[in-house]
């Protein structure tokens, strides 16, 4: 059996485990309580949350 593989950031290149999980959707694909996940580490969770706030995707930013 293999062990599990660590979730790691979201961020393009990041090999960082998951510290945070976005919660976010897109209102003109999406019902309003569907919730897809981005993950993040420390160093990115502002920069991937301020990419989804700037579209008004994000919904929670919430610890992993």
């Amino acid at each position: 059996m293999t062990e599990p593989e660590t979730p790691i950031c979201s961020a393009k290149g990041c090999k960082a485990p998951a510290t945070w999980r976005l919660l976010w959707n897109n209102p003109a694909l999406h019902t309003p309580d569907r919730r897809k996940t981005w993950l993040a580490c420390d160093a990115h969770r502002e920069h991937l949350s301020g990419f989804l706030d700037v579209r008004r995707f994000l919904r929670s930013v919430e610890p992993f």
